[in-house]
């Protein structure tokens, strides 16, 4: 696989609690040079991103994120801000107490609201399987499918660990066929961009990949 087709799935990656403006100008920059599929960013940057950018290259935003426990009508409200400032894509993190706790309703209902307020916009539901069981991970491509989500995402990059190989291939085996796959958080070289692309991951989420085409030092998400 070329350079040119793994970088058209990846989400160029920067949520670091310091970002700045001038930091986020240049992942819109190498977004632009790099052909990716999209800037995924936070939500307070979202619309000088989305006018510097022109529609160029999709503007990514997060959703309750880091820890998802926010009430859905915040990740609602959230959800319809981000799109009004020209967000194109919505990464949600789910209520992992719900899910813990087995209120499978409200979980499913949460991102059928969230899903709703994206209209046709993509909405992709991170649910940080570093603190899943395998039971609770294959619960969860069940419900991401049945509200209607378009991605099930593995990581927030924020917690415990990243996306693993064996998470991608539960992952093909339990959702539905109308549901792609993001691996994000921890993809430290090209050959794991390969490799969870070859497992079926359609996007990837990492700060780290243009950076080692550029044969830089690649640290961060």
């Amino acid at each position: 696989m070329d350079r040119k087709e793994m970088l058209s799935h990846v989400d160029h990656t920067l949520l670091t609690q310091q970002a700045t403006w001038d930091e986020i100008k240049k992942i819109c920059d190498e977004a632009m040079e790099y052909s990716t599929a999209s800037v995924c960013i936070p939500p307070s940057y979202v619309k000088q991103a989305a006018e510097y950018l022109n529609g160029q290259i999709p503007v990514c935003t997060v959703i309750g994120f880091p820890n998802g426990y926010m009430t859905t009508k915040t990740k609602e409200f959230e959800t319809k801000d981000a799109i009004a400032n020209g967000a194109e894509e919505i990464d949600m993190v789910i209520n992992i107490g719900w899910l813990k706790d087995k209120k499978y309703d409200l979980v499913e209902e949460e991102i059928r609201t969230l899903k709703a307020a994206c209209g046709d916009k993509i909405l992709k539901v991170i649910i940080e399987t570093c603190l899943l069981t395998e039971e609770e991970k294959i619960k969860m491509c069940e419900l991401v499918t049945n509200a209607g989500a378009d991605y099930i995402k593995t990581s927030t990059g924020f917690s415990t660990a990243g996306a693993t190989f064996e998470d991608i291939e539960l992952f093909a085996k339990h959702i539905g066929e109308n549901v792609k796959m993001k691996a994000a958080g921890g993809i430290a070289s090209l050959a794991d961009v390969e490799k969870f692309l070859d497992l079926g991951a359609d996007r990837l989420g990492t700060s780290r990949i243009i950076k080692l085409v550029r044969n830089e030092e690649a640290t961060g998400y």
